[in-house]
């Protein structure tokens, strides 16, 4: 009974900006769960990359290039999935970006680049498929936030305004979904070892810093999202709403 709650099979789930880092690992742990994924970028080479990989571990996998940033693009693209592939069962808003710089510095047009990528998508990919989910009645939409939802640090103010709002989001659309019979949470990721954070990886200071920031004591490994991950897209969670998991290492537990 206990592993039937995690079980996927039989469901579709489209992740956005899966042809790497976070996104691909969460991907391939709901393929591992049973689900039939589709892969989403904007970059139709990475992104068939990445599908052959997951295939190649025996996994049912599809791959829909299109822009999340593009209303029109979105509602394409998910239209051609449900047509395609099937009913989005489970959404996973994962695509964003970090740009740094001194707030009195940050650049308007990265500003508008950093708040269409890591917000725009969440509501238009978000909106798109739950006007489906609401008339099937179900449905799992996972918004990853990350622990700047919660805390600051220097250079990345746009970031975590972005990050906020996500959370902020993720509260409101369970609101207004929940009586559908849809649960929407939200995925908060710490400090991971990415393509993305290869350089503050490789920074000596920060990793000696993030060590002693975090209680666990070093950085995340992406697998280790995958239960987190699992547990949300599943029934498991058929009570949890509007709930956001920080998989942290206990870096917002403390001082």
């Amino acid at each position: 009974m206990s592993a039937s709650l995690f079980d996927l099979t039989g469901r579709t789930a489209l992740v956005t900006g899966s042809s790497k880092g976070i996104g691909l690992a969460l991907a391939g742990a709901l393929a591992t769960a049973g689900a039939r994924v589709v892969l989403n970028a904007r970059d139709s080479v990475r992104l068939q990359q990445a599908r052959a990989a997951l295939e190649a571990q025996g996994f049912r996998v599809d791959a829909a290039a299109f822009d999340v940033t593009d209303a029109d693009a979105v509602a394409a693209g998910v239209a051609h999935i449900e047509s395609t592939v099937g009913p989005i069962d489970i959404l996973v808003n994962n695509a964003g970006m970090q740009h740094r710089g001194a707030f009195d510095e940050f650049p308007i047009d990265a500003w508008r680049r950093i708040t269409a990528t890591n917000i725009d998508s969440v509501f238009f990919v978000g909106r798109e498929v739950a006007q489906r989910m609401v008339a099937r009645k179900r449905g799992k939409i996972i918004n990853v936030c990350s622990v700047q939802s919660e805390l600051a640090r220097p250079g990345i103010a746009p970031y975590t305004a972005t990050k906020g709002a996500v959370k902020m989001l993720t509260k409101g659309m369970a609101v207004d979904l929940g009586p559908h019979g849809i649960q929407v949470n939200g995925l908060g990721p710490g400090y991971f070892k990415t393509e993305l954070t290869q350089a503050l990886v490789a920074d000596e200071a920060f990793t000696a810093w993030l060590a002693k920031r975090t209680p666990a004591g070093r950085w995340g490994e992406v697998h280790e999202l995958a239960g987190a991950a699992i547990f949300l897209a599943s029934e498991a969670s058929s009570f949890v709403n509007g709930h956001i998991l920080y998989v942290d290492g206990g870096i917002t537990a403390g001082l």
